[in-house]
């Protein structure tokens, strides 16, 4: 075994035996164990013998409470390189995805949704991270409402199914009639425009002829705002950090991944230095590290979220080494897949 990633067959299976055993029992994983299930009928010794050598090759280490052996992160990455991407989700977990994402009504929500489901599938945490992509930012309607003396609810709705909302506060008071004479002018002149072209263009009206500034075009130049592009705007969901149940010696891990999760921004930075927009396939990170030293000891497993060749936001798991890998890979691939077919037959 002189390379790591050129290991012989009896060695590739009685490590993939132990890895899969471990991630089932989370109990450190003796040669009897392994012997047991072991096809080509190895004795103990023989496999002690084949796991001493996967321990000074980096794959193996040993708790000290315990005669058995656990993976490193160089064996779970070994693994996951073995996989063959032909697992199949079960029914069960296929109707648990379908009945969670029906009868979503927009980008943003599919994506909660999401981090929902795929922490009850994987265990681990389920994160999304849904951005506002200039492509899908034209303007579907607009609609105000009266919330109070200069306090005004909009509603912005674009072709890409995200909708947004804030309360403006204009200068002056605008009555629903006001509201109602301003959302008819901007969605009867500006339906499918980009947002930025429709905020040039309002202003450019607006600005055009003071002696057409008239009660319709004052109470335009109030409520323009609602329109303001987020730019990289982005909505982070989290779901599922309770499952990160661990030892006594892993608490302060867990807090440091808590502090992480309560960030929006430090998440977004995390699936930015590992999920590639260029990638097809999901991809499996095992330790952190170069993103965040702190997080050395969990994966994330993560792909962007498309419609056809647009990237939509991002689907991903985070959580310990020992993850049902297969399972967890295959559910992210699934989602991603059917976030790609509804969103394009809505389209």
């Amino acid at each position: 075994m002189t390379s790591p990633d050129n290991i012989g067959r009896r060695e590739r299976e009685i490590l993939t035996a132990i890895v899969e055993t471990y991630i089932s029992s989370g109990e450190p994983v003796g040669s009897r164990t392994v012997a047991r299930g072991n096809r080509e009928n190895l004795s103990a010794a023989s496999i002690r013998n084949v796991m001493a050598d996967l321990a000074e090759a980096g794959y193996l280490e040993q708790p000290h409470t315990s005669a058995g052996r656990v993976p490193t992160a160089q064996a779970y990455r070994f693994y996951v390189k073995q996989l063959t991407g032909e697992a199949r989700l079960s029914p069960t977990d296929e109707d648990l995805i379908q009945g969670t994402l029906q009868g979503v009504a927009d980008v943003q929500e599919f994506l909660e949704r999401s981090s929902h489901v795929l922490s009850l599938i994987s265990h681990g945490v389920g994160v999304t991270v849904s951005t506002n992509p200039s492509q899908r930012n034209a303007l579907e309607h607009v609609y105000f409402q009266r919330l109070g003396d200069r306090k005004v609810l909009a509603v912005v709705v674009t072709s890409g199914g995200l909708v947004r909302d804030r309360v403006l506060r204009p200068d002056r008071d605008l009555s629903v009639d006001d509201l109602q004479a301003a959302a008819n002018y901007i969605n009867q002149n500006f339906h499918g425009w980009e947002m930025e072209a429709v905020r040039n263009e309002l202003a450019r009206r607006v600005q055009q002829d003071r002696s057409d500034y008239d009660r319709l075009m004052r109470s335009v130049e109030q409520l323009q705002t609602a329109l303001t592009a987020e730019g990289a705007a982005q909505s982070v969901y989290v779901e599922g950090a309770a499952n990160l149940v661990v030892d006594e010696q892993d608490k302060q891990r867990l807090r440091q991944l808590l502090t992480t999760l309560e960030e929006k921004q430090r998440i977004v930075d995390l699936l930015s230095a590992y999920l590639d927009v260029r990638q097809e396939a999901v991809r499996v990170v095992v330790g952190l590290e170069d993103a965040m030293p702190h997080l050395n000891n969990f994966v994330l497993i993560g792909t962007p979220a498309r419609v056809g060749d647009e990237v939509m936001g991002s689907l991903a798991v985070i959580g310990p080494t020992r993850m049902d890998y297969e399972h967890t890979i295959t559910a992210v691939s699934y989602i991603a897949r059917l976030f790609d077919r509804l969103w394009n037959e809505s389209t």
